[in-house]
């Protein structure tokens, strides 16, 4: 683990929430979060902000990248 960001009381709240659903523990849930982002956000955006072009080949913003994970919400 490289960096653990404090979270606020809501962030917590939901994470906590969000994990309840996927039926995992929150340190998974906060992973299966991560992993949907790049279906959801601009990937050209964040890949033009990018400050750490060394890590292009594996990350899950760059389109050719095939670390792309499905999320799957248990019923």
């Amino acid at each position: 683990m490289a960096y653990t960001p404090e979270l606020s009381m809501q962030s917590s709240t939901l994470l906590r929430r969000i994990s309840w659903a996927l039926g995992v523990p929150m340190t998974k849930g906060i992973e299966m979060v991560f992993d949907y982002l790049p279906q959801i956000l601009d990937r050209k955006k964040v890949c033009d902000a990018c400050r750490d072009k060394s890590k292009c080949a594996g990350c899950a913003f760059n389109s050719h990248s095939q670390n792309e994970k499905e999320i799957t919400i248990r019923e």
